[in-house]
């Protein structure tokens, strides 16, 4: 969902325009239900940004899957319902997606409430986190999943043009 909504991604000089219509390479995951899933999920954008040789980004887009799996633990899993059972499988998702000049980097949450930047007052210890992705990241967003499903929200990081 995330790769379709940055269909627009493709604008550009012509030896940057991403081929759509190859196949990106893909990397996910299903994170524990810990606190410690986050530095896991760091590692692993970190480790995947190696493996596909695109390590220049890859700090900004572990400081970004950082603030979108926090995001999902602090928000997303309180809304489940109180008198359901625990789902069965683990229900936030990572998904890092390298399409071609940009590497999407998603966080799906069973939470259909949509995210919204605030502005934190200079003494909170919280409420930055989507600053810091807007900052960090070319471009972001979020899209709904099936009915009844949450939503995805991503994050795309420009990389360095490499010959393929």
């Amino acid at each position: 969902m995330a790769w379709r909504s940055c269909g627009d991604l493709t604008s550009g000089p012509p030896d940057a325009i991403c081929n759509w219509a190859t196949t990106p390479r893909v990397a996910t995951r299903r994170p524990t239900p810990a606190t410690r899933s986050i530095a896991t999920a760091r590692a692993f954008t970190l480790r995947t940004m190696a493996k596909w040789g695109i390590e220049a980004r890859g700090a900004d887009a572990a400081a970004v899957v950082t603030e979108l799996m926090t995001n999902a633990l602090r928000h997303a899993l309180p809304q489940l319902p109180d008198d359901s059972s625990p789902p069965s499988t683990w229900p936030i998702r990572l998904g890092l997606a390298d399409p071609g000049p940009y590497v999407i980097c998603a966080v799906a949450d069973p939470s259909t409430d949509l995210p919204a930047p605030r502005h934190a007052d200079w003494q909170d210890e919280a409420g930055r986190g989507l600053l810091v992705v807007a900052s960090l990241s070319e471009y972001w967003g979020y899209c709904a999943g099936p009915p009844d499903q949450g939503k995805v929200v991503w994050a795309a990081f420009a990389t360095p043009l490499r010959s393929g």
